[in-house]
Formats: C-alpha cells, structure tokens, sequence
C-alpha cells in the first residue's frame, strides 16, 4: 500500500495480542498441573509419581510451545515488517525514477546500441530439432542435394543434439541469430572443401543453402504473424516513449498501476513548470549539502586525506553540470542581448564562487509574443439599414494590421471569419467595426454603424459572446449587438497572470491594482512584471531569485482584495492580495516553483478546501486527494515531498539496478548482461540527476553479472570489460576526465571483485568449451582473455608480463583438456578396462567411437575457438599445448585397449588412419607427441604385415600359375559354377572385400581377358600399395622406405609373373601344328593379355617417384618387352610357317619337275569333267580361311590394339617376305597356271583382309609386295598370250570382291 505507516500502525494495534495469547496459555497449563499435584497428595507414594510425571510433562511441553509460537510470530512479524519497508523502499525509488522519466535534462535514450535477439526456449529448441528431423526424414517439400542433406545431418547431430546447446538455451543467451551463424560457419567450411562448378560460383550455392535452412529453421509457422512481432520487438528495443518507461519501471519495481496512477497526478508529472522548480529545489539541496558536509566536516573515509578538497570541487562540478544542463534547455525567447546565467543566491555564492552579485533584468530583457485568434460570428439588433444593404465589419488589434470580414447583407449579417493577429502586448486593445457601403457618388468613405473595444486576457473566456456595440449618434440601432469570440494565447515563457493588488519597499510602492505576468526567462531566472495596456515591455519588474513566496493573514490597513500572499527577501517585502482562493492558490503555487525554494507554502486551515469550479480548474493542492483515506494521504504525501538530498541514493540505486538487470535478464530478448536502450537511459538520468558516484554503480553492475555468471547465465565478456576498466580507471586515478576521489568503501569493493572476477575468468577459460559453446556469442572468448589480462595487471599502467599470462592460460587449458576428456567419456559411455566383461573387439570398438568424438572436439576447438589468436599471439602455441594434453589422456587408453588385442588381428589399422587422417592436415599437431606415438607403435604392425603380405602374395604366384586354366577372366565370370578355379588365399587387409572368385572376378573383371591368377597378383599389389598410401604415413624416411619396398616387391612379383607366363607359352607353341589348320589357342590370347597387363601395371606398381624423376626397379620394363617381342616373333614365325608349307605344296608344280606333268594333267581332267567356277584355288581358299579366322581370334582375344597392330604389321610383312623369297627362287622359271592362279588369290586377299584390319599403306605396298605384284602380272600376261583365256577370270587387275 502507499501508506508507510499504516501497516505499522496495524502491526503495532495486534502485535501485542499475537505475543501475549501464547504466554497466558502457558501460565493456564502450569496452573492446572499444580491443581492437579495437590489434589493427589492423600494418594500413596506410588500413585503420586505415577500422576506427577504426567503434571510435569505437560507444564513443560506447554511451555515450549509457547516459546516456539512466539518465536515464529515474532520472525513472522519481522518479515512482514521487512516487506513492508521494501514496498516503501521501491515506492520511494519509484518517485524518483517517476521524476527521471517525466523531466530528462542530462541522459538521452541511446540509438547506436547493438541490436538484441529474440530468445530461444526449450520449446522453441525442441520445435527446431524437430523440423530438421522431419527434412532428414523425407518429410518436408523442401528439395536439396547430396551436400546440402550432408551439411544438415551434420549440423543436427553436431549441433542441435549437443548437451552444450541445451544448457545455452536453458541459460538464456541463445538466440535463433546464433542458429544460423553456427550453421552459416558449418557450410563455409563445408563449400570452400568442394571442387569448383562452371557457372555456379561458391556464393550462389551458400545464400542457396542459407535460404533452405531459413525454411527449415521457419517450418510451418504463420508468416503473416511475424512482421507484426519483428516490428514490436524493435520498438521495445529501440526507443520508448514516457509512457512504455513508467510501464516498464512499474513491472522492475512491482508498482501497481493505480499506485503509478496516484503518484503520477502526486507528483505534477504532466507539469512542465512543477518539474523544473523541482529539479531546482533539488539542485538548491545539494548545495546545501554541500556546505553541510564543509562546515561539519563529515567526509567520506578517502584512502588520501588530500582528496577532501577535490571532493568538494567534484560536488561543485556536478552541480553546476545540472545547472547548466537544466539551463541549456529552450524555455523561451529571450532578449536579444540576455545572456542565461545560473542562480545566483546567498547561500550558493560562497560555495560556486561566483560572485557578490547576480545578472540584473532589465525590462527589454522581458519578451513576450502573443497569438490572437479573432472570430466574428454575427450582428443582431441592426434596423437603420435597408435589408438589401451591403456591410462588413473590420478587425484590428492595436499596432497592427486591420482585416477585413465578407461582405453579407443586412438582412443576414453573418460571417464566422477568423482573423490572426500577433502582439507583444500582454493587454492589447483589439477594436472591431461595423460598416455599410456608402451609396453616395461624393462619399468617399463607407458608413460606421458600430463598434466595440476589448481587452482580452490569456484568462479570458474561450467561447463566443455578445458585445454591445457602440454606436454614433443619432443612430437608430439602439440594441445592436455583435457575437466574437478573442482567444489569447499564452506564450511558453508566460507561467500565470491576472490582476493583483501589490505593494512592495521596491517596487510598487503604491498599493493598487495591476495586471501582472510571472515570466520565466530562463531554466533559472523569472520575474514578476506589471503591464498597463497596450505596452510591450513591464511598467515595473521584480526579479525573483532569492525570494520566499508564502501566505499570510488578511492586512487590514490594505483596502481592496481579502486573500493575501507575500514574497520575501532580505531587505524587501512585497504584498500581494486577490478576491478569490483558487486565484491565490494558483499564484503561490506559480511563484513556489519559480523561486525555487525548499520550503513548501502550506493554506491556511480555512483555505484547505477543493476547489472544482469548472473542468479546466485544478485543485488546490497539488496532490489529488478524492477517494483516499487519510493514511493512503499521508503515505503520498510522504513520498512525494521527501526531500531527495537526505536519502542514499547509492543504496536506492543498488536496489533499483539489480532489479532492473533482473528484469532484463528474464525478458524474451538474449540481452547478455546488456540494458535495453530505455533503461540506460532511465539509469544514466537517475545516476547524474542524484549525485550516484559512477564507480559504485559500475562496481555494483559488476556484482550482479559476476552472480548470474557464476549461475551458468550467460553474459557478455566485453560488458564486463568495460565495467571493470572503469572502476580501475577510477581506483588506480588513471580517468580519462582527470584524477578523481576515491573511498575506501570503493578501494575494498573493488578488491574483492576483483578477485572474485579473477577466479570467475579462471573458470571460464578452463570451461571455454561450455561457457562459450561453438563460439556464442561471438568474440566471447577473446573478450574473455582481454579481460583476464587487464585482471592481472596491478594497477592501471603497469602491463602484465607475458609469461604470466600464459602460464595462468596454460593452466588453465590443462585443467581444460581433463575436463573435457572426462565429459567425453561420460557422454560415449566408455566401460573400464579392468571391466572383464568387455571384449578386445568390443574396446577397439569403443576407442574408434570414441577417438571420433576427440576429432570432433578437436575440430570444433580449432573452429569455433580459435579467435584466442586475435588477443594474443602465443594463443595458438597454447591450444596445441592443451590438444596434446587432451590427446595424452586418450593414448593411455587407446595403449591399454591395443594391447589386449590378438597379435595377427589388423582390425586397428582403422583407428591409426583416423587418427593421422586428421593429424596430418592439421599443421600444429601434425608429428606431435602423440602422433609420434601413434608412428611408433604402428611401424612394427605395418612392416609385419607388409611382411605377410608378400609372403601370401608369393605363395599365391607359386600355387595359382601351378594350377592355372589360362581361361579368360571375362569368360570364367560368366561361366563361373562350370569352370573349376585355382583356389587363391584371401587378403586379410582392412576395410577392403575379401578376395575370392565371386567378390571380384564380376564387377571388376568383367571385360578382362587375362588370367585369374595375374588379375589376383596385379589386384593385390595395387590394393597392398594403396593401403599403404592410404595410411599417409607423416614420417617422410619411413613413407619413402614403405614405397621403394612395395615398389621392390611389385617388381619381383611382376617378373615371376612374366617368367612363368612365357614359359607357359612357349610350351604351348610348342605343341601346335603348321598346317592351314592351325588356329590361335585361346589360352596363348590370355598369356599374351597377361604380358600386355604387365606392362600397363608396371608404370604403376614398380615406378618410384624420386625427386620428379621416375626410377624402375630392375629391368622389369625391359623383361615385359623382351617377353612381348619373343612372343609377337613367335607368333609371326607360327604363321609363316603355315605359308611356307603352302608355298611347299606349289612347289611340286615348279617346270621341269616330274610331279609337275602329273599335276598338271590331273588338274586339267578334273577341269574337264567337273564343272568349277574357278578350278584349282581350294589351297588358296584354305590359307585365305586360316588367316581370316587367325585375325578374328587375335582381334577378339587380345585386349590391346597397339600390339595387334604389331602383330598384323609383322605377319603381313613376313608373309610378302616369304613369297618374295620363292618366287625369286624362281626367277628363271614360268609359274605353272596353277600356281599363278593361287598366289594370285592368295596375295590379292591378304592385302585386302590386312588392310581392313588395319594395316598401313606404307606396310601393305612395301618392296616384297611390289615385287610380287610385278611378277604376277608379267607371269599372268604370259599365260594370256600363251593360252587365251586360260585363267578363267583370275588375275591381278580384278576387282577385289569377294568370291562365293
């Protein structure tokens, strides 16, 4: 309630009878238990213990029931005591903030603050997770690629599911602006990692993926509903009109809006003039202060004596600042040549020092400029003028310009012109006319038919009225009558006027009537003048500076008004007097607050009445009284005149910050310690209008955030920062505006914040993880680490050493790194190693998932904490430091679970790529402690099973070759449950599928047609070495030992290979036969594929790069083609020796031989009596069919055309060779007609089929086949000759279709 007392009151009135019920009920039960002995006496001794014990108990638990009772009353009385005193307490404060908020002159509201945010809650949170888990699902509209749904799964699992962001929005400091530059910070590094897209630049794709989340994040929400909310948050965040800031201080305060309601019309707050003269009276009260504490000497305890003087000069200083200030403001238009001053009185002279006199007004310092608002509405009574006659009136204010109305006519004289004039004149004359058309031809001026003459007054009415007009003489209009309205203006520098009766020792020395202006020409400076009519400037002024207004009884000995007041100075006395009592009221309240005055004029008893004599009138007292009980009166009336200067506002400000800054931190924006806009305002006002030192309130800002900090609340480093240099600046005398004084109350405040914020920091770097989680907010933890160090130093000036900065970080970040081990094996649920029940697989298990979760949180380190660099340069050092340290504590574990693994197991091979994976790109941890550590105790695993690698893939060669088909891979894959294959042992290597007939004969050798047991060898050594260089090994020696051992084996696999293929093939040739029926065996294709396999792998299993220089190993190069050519050689002599048994058969036609005659009549009996197309060419058709089919075989079974092209080129060129050479060796001898017919079938086809497969021009016409050529034809014109058409169509100039 706002009555102070009368909760005391009614405390006081049942108090006593709370605290005296439980004292008779003890003295009752004592009573009764004496009443109860006694009667018992004649009892035997036995009954009378038995019935005393009983007596005795109840006494003494009655009693301390009592006791209980009246303590818990008594600490229930005390509360509502203390509650009440609060309530009185933040009413008090109230006012004050009431007076703040109604009159600023020092603060404005702030525009350049950071904007805030929009909280998130755990519904909010939940709602999010929610609709990121419907996308992932499938579930919403929303289209996106691969990346983007990789991006998103990241961001849901990593982010939104983590612990850390749970306490964030618990904690309050989150917002959904945090969201998205987690988010935003993902993807970048996400795009930046993507390989470069023509036309698609890296931007698009990110404001793409921002714009998808934008959706996501929004999901199904009303968008028509968020502009009206974005539009009231910034309104709550930016500026705030009066009437938000009472709402908002009602709810800090726990005010009731009937109580603002009632100390609002209390304290005058819609008064602009009762304001400043309060503002006044409470500048006037610390300068009395002031010199209180001069006179008495009572200073604050300073931690230097001399600081006494310069306290005063602080005091001095502030009060003139809010003079100034105050004067600053524009009150009204002041002379031309005035100069505003401050107040100037007895008392503040010898405190300011400014001098024995004040600034004396002169008249022309006194300005006022009126508006004249001028309506004429109509005439009555007008009967001298013809009905049809013209008339119109005119108006005119004394000085000035006249105006004219419409013209109407008589009959119907109205108007409602208006007219606007301005004067100086405080009691203008203001003349209106009535006029006629004059009808004359010799008149020269219109006819007068009335006029009338006011004097209006800013008190005069407002409304229209009839005036009787004056009229001429001899003028029939007896009862004319005009209806105007004269509104006065009351200028912004007028304060109150009206006619008084006034005599003074100074100034008006007669007692008599005057019409008086109280004028303010500045925040500090008024005057009381008299005006006579139609004059600018005051018949007499008094200046009212040290004046005392208060009433006084009636003056007998004064004729003329009953009511009388006075102003009072030393030497002076002036009486003032008027007939009515809301006109005195209303005067003594005017000059109250113009003389600024602490004392406060008080009716007589007979004048304490209210006074309601029309809407516009106010009270009589300036507190509105109507419905309140006289306690509720006294309370406001308490509140409202207590004097400001006899309170300590340090406390009433401690109180109204701490409430203020909890009734930001709950509110729905994520502010981060940070006040809104308003409430820095309301506060700065408060602080500089109430003397509130700015060390205490920056010392007390820092307790209150230091206390929801320490509550996992999180707050803005940079806020703290900037409280805390402040007060350094302050204690160590190292101002930006100059050394001030300093309290020891101050000093130790300061001392143990400071302390206090050293070990709240201290546990902030160590929890950097959780304090500042994925770096929110943003620059936190750099702030932070700026903070600590201007901690650290001992006074303003002097820097911290570096060492001991670091040296507090580093111990820090090694407290750190344990702690965020040990939440990381709490959170993976990682089981003990001396648990029995988990096995060995079961603990590598663990320490994959779990040396992912150390990556994870390396990672985010380096991401989202890294801005630690910005601040200090050795930051980076430091963070290797503690990542080694975190890494050490998984070695010991990741040591223990590989020991217990089996000795032949390779299954960690996975935790060491994980690991250096991420080590070896990472340029501070790359061949550090522990990944030295991880290189030591891989190297013997990998030579081991390098070891066992080459051993199996020997054995492998021995037993596959022993047991090979030589079928075609392509082949066995399709025909894979028929074929028998050789059974080649499996390749334990790690994340890579077993090895056998059906994991990789299909899908990987589909179109190959080399053997099974090479594809294993060359399918092993390139997943053996791309194993090894998966591994990435960091230690360049050993790596380049790894590669020159790999590449030494590949190449003595790769020559075994080779041996052993060509000695299968030339056994094979071996048992082939040379006729016309030879056809190129299916397996001499895939031995010679193998070869051909070979030399394509060579380059990539046997080369080693060393310094941009490609090194075989051997010879192995040189063997593949040694082998080629022998086989190519082979091959093309397999084939000439078919011709050579051909070119044998012809030979036995060869002239002059003894089976020639013989052949040569058997051909021609076959010919006579069998009908044939083209008789004798059946050996030219057989050899002509085996190189065709020869050609298809080696076209279709060979896997290479580059060495088919060889083969074809050599076999062609062989084969003109070899007919060149016999028929040379027939140079001297006539070809049979059988054998001209069939070389020449012979030579004509295999130019032809050579050259459609292939063969060049330059190789088919070479010298043997030009030869060739050449003796056919000379041979063939022979026989033409000779024989007539002998040759049955045959011969070289044939066109080269083919025969049926």
């Amino acid at each position: 309630m706002l009555d102070p007392s009368s909760s005391e009151d009614t405390g006081g009135e049942s108090d006593p009878e709370v605290v005296q019920d439980p004292q008779r009920k003890p003295a009752a039960s004592s009573s009764a238990g004496k009443r109860e002995s006694s009667s018992s006496s004649d009892r035997t001794a036995g009954q009378h213990l038995r019935s005393a014990a009983p007596g005795s108990a109840l006494g003494k638990s009655a009693k301390e029931n009592s006791t209980t009772g009246e303590a818990q009353e008594k600490r229930e009385h005390e509360q509502i005591q203390k509650e009440e005193e609060e309530r009185k307490t933040k009413l008090q404060i109230y006012v004050f903030v009431l007076r703040c908020i109604a009159y600023p002159f020092n603060a404005k509201q702030p525009t350049d603050m950071a904007r805030r945010q929009q909280k998130v809650n755990k519904q909010q949170l939940q709602a999010v997770k929610e609709r990121f888990l419907a996308f992932l699902n499938g579930e919403t509209q929303i289209m996106a690629d691969e990346a983007f749904f990789n991006a998103v799964r990241s961001y849901y699992e990593g982010f939104l599911k983590s612990e850390r962001i749970s306490r964030m929005v618990q904690s309050g400091g989150c917002s959904a602006n945090d969201f998205r530059e987690v988010f935003k910070k993902n993807i970048e590094r996400r795009v930046r990692s993507l390989p470069e897209i023509d036309g698609l630049s890296k931007e698009t794709v990110l404001s793409s993926w921002i714009s998808k989340y934008d959706a996501i994040y929004r999901g199904d929400e009303d968008m028509q509903r968020q502009p009206q909310r974005a539009h009231l948050n910034a309104v709550s965040e930016l500026i705030l009109s009066k009437e938000q800031l009472y709402e908002m201080f009602q709810q800090i305060l726990g005010i009731r809006k009937f109580e603002h309601q009632l100390l609002y019309n209390a304290c005058q707050l819609d008064n602009v003039d009762e304001q400043a003269a309060q503002i006044r009276r409470e500048l006037d009260g610390r300068l009395q202060l002031a010199e209180k504490i001069v006179r008495e000497r009572k200073y604050p305890e300073f931690v230097s004596a001399d600081m006494e003087a310069l306290y005063m000069e602080e005091l001095r200083s502030s009060v003139n600042l809010l003079m100034s200030n105050l004067e600053s403001l524009p009150v009204s238009k002041g002379g031309p040549d005035f100069k505003q001053k401050l107040k100037c009185s007895s008392l503040n002279n010898s405190f300011l020092d400014l001098g024995d006199e004040g600034a004396i007004l002169s008249k022309s310092d006194i300005v006022l400029s009126f508006t004249l608002e001028i309506v004429i509405m109509e005439v009555q009574g007008l009967k001298s003028v013809a009905p049809n006659r013209i008339v119109y009136c005119t108006m005119e204010v004394e000085g000035g310009e006249k105006l004219q109305t419409d013209q109407a006519e008589a009959s119907k004289p109205q108007w409602g012109t208006q007219g606007d004039f301005c004067t100086s004149h405080p009691l203008p004359s203001v003349k209106v006319k009535l006029f006629t058309e004059s009808t004359g031809v010799l008149a020269l001026e219109d006819k007068e038919l009335g006029r009338v003459v006011l004097n209006p007054t800013t008190n005069g009415p407002r409304q229209a009225e009839f005036h009787r007009m004056v009229i001429p003489k001899n003028s029939q209009d007896k009862e004319l009558k005009i209806k105007l309205v004269v509104r006065m203006d009351k200028p912004p520098n007028m304060k109150h006027s009206g006619y008084l009766y006034a005599m003074g020792q100074r100034v008006w020395k007669h007692w008599k009537k005057r019409y008086f202006v109280l004028v303010q020409v500045s925040q500090y400076t008024f005057a009381m003048c008299s005006y006579r009519e139609k004059k600018a400037e005051p018949q007499e002024l008094m200046q009212l500076d040290c004046y005392t207004v208060d009433y006084c009884d009636p003056q007998p000995g004064l004729p003329g008004g009953r009511l009388f007041f006075n102003a009072v100075k030393e030497g002076d006395l002036v009486m003032f007097a008027c007939d009515d009592e809301q006109d005195q009221m209303l005067w003594v309240q005017a000059m109250y607050r113009a003389t600024g005055q602490s004392y406060k004029p008080t009716p007589p008893p007979q004048n304490r009445t209210t006074y309601c004599r029309g809407g516009n009138q106010k009270s009589a007292s300036p507190i509105s009284n109507k419905g309140l009980d006289p306690s509720q009166r006294q309370g406001v009336e308490e509140l409202i005149s207590a004097f400001p200067c006899r309170f300590n506002h340090a406390a009433l400000f401690t109180i109204l910050q701490k409430n203020t800054l909890k009734h930001r931190m709950n509110d729905s924006f994520s502010c981060l310690g940070w006040f809104s806009p308003g409430q820095v305002f309301v506060l700065d006002e408060y602080c500089a209008r109430y003397g509130v030192r700015g060390c205490h309130r920056h010392l007390t800002y820092l307790k209150e955030l230091m206390d929801y900090s320490e509550n996992n609340t999180i707050v803005d480093p940079m806020l703290l920062h900037y409280s805390y240099a402040f007060c350094a600046s302050h204690v160590h005398g190292n101002r930006p505006d100059g050394i001030g004084t300093v309290t020891m109350e101050e000093k130790e405040q300061f001392e143990t914040i400071r302390s206090r914020l050293m070990a709240l920091l201290e546990k902030q770097i160590t929890h950097f993880r959780y304090c500042f989680p994925f770096g929110r907010p943003d620059g936190a933890l750099k702030a932070t680490l700026s903070l600590q160090e201007r901690v650290l130093m001992k006074d303003i000036t002097t820097p911290v050493p570096p060492e001991d900065m670091k040296k507090l970080v580093q111990r820090c970040l090694e407290q750190a790194a344990q702690i965020n081990y040990c939440q990381l094996i709490e959170y993976a649920q990682i089981k003990g190693e001396m648990d029995p029940r988990v096995t060995p697989e079961k603990r590598l298990e663990d320490m994959m998932r779990l040396g992912e979760l150390c990556i994870e949180v390396l990672q985010q380190n380096e991401e989202h904490h890294s801005e630690g660099r910005e601040a200090f340069s050795w930051w980076p050092e430091l963070m290797t430091e503690h990542a080694e340290k975190f890494l050490s504590l998984y070695r010991a574990d990741m040591d223990a679970a590989l020991q217990v693994q089996p000795v032949n197991s390779w299954n960690s091979f996975p935790l060491f790529q994980l690991f250096n994976n991420f080590l070896h790109t990472d340029l501070h941890l790359c061949n550090g402690m522990f990944h030295k550590h991880l290189q030591d105790l891989y190297v013997p695993l990998v030579v081991r099973y390098v070891d066992l690698m080459e051993s199996a893939i020997a054995q492998s060669i021995h037993h596959g070759f022993k047991k090979e088909t030589w079928q075609p891979v392509k082949l066995l894959a399709n025909s894979l449950s028929s074929v028998p294959l050789a059974k080649v042992p499996s390749l334990p290597l790690p994340q890579i599928p077993i090895f056998s007939a059906t994991a990789w004969i299909g899908p990987m050798c589909e179109n190959t047609n080399t053997s099974a047991t090479s594809e294993d060898l060359f399918w092993k050594l390139d997943t053996l070495q791309m194993f090894v260089m998966d591994l990435r090994w960091p230690e360049p020696e050993f790596a380049k030992h790894l590669e020159q051992r790999l590449k030494l084996m590949a190449s003595d696999m790769m020559e075994a290979c080779v041996k052993r293929t060509k000695s299968a093939f030339d056994a094979k040739m071996q048992k082939v036969s040379k006729s016309t029926d030879f056809r190129l065996p299916l397996s001499v294709c895939t031995m010679f594929n193998v070869l051909i396999g070979a030399k394509k792998q060579c380059p990539k299993l046997c080369v080693l790069n060393c310094s941009q220089e490609q090194q075989y190993h051997s010879k192995i190069d040189v063997l593949i083609d040694e082998a080629l050519k022998e086989i190519i050689s082979s091959l093309v002599s397999k084939f000439s020796a078919v011709l050579d048994g051909v070119l044998s058969k012809l030979s036995r036609y060869d002239e002059g031989t003894f089976f020639s005659s013989i052949l040569s009549f058997t051909v021609r009996v076959h010919a006579k009596y069998v009908l044939i197309f083209k008789p004798g060419l059946d050996l030219a058709d057989t050899y002509i069919t085996f190189v065709r089919q020869n050609q298809d075989i080696f076209r279709d079974c060979i896997s290479d055309e580059l060495f088919i092209k060889m083969v074809f080129d050599q076999w062609y060129t062989g084969s003109m060779k070899a007919v060149c050479v016999w028929l040379t060796d027939r140079l001297d001898l006539q070809l049979h007609m059988y054998q001209l017919k069939t070389l020449i079938k012979i030579i004509k086809k295999t130019y032809r089929d050579f050259r459609l497969r292939g063969v060049l021009d330059g190789t088919l016409n070479n010298k043997s086949y030009e030869t060739i050529y050449n003796r056919l034809t000379m041979e063939e014109a022979t026989v033409a000759v000779k024989e007539g058409d002998g040759q049955l169509g045959i011969s070289m100039r044939d066109s080269d279709e083919e025969d049926d």
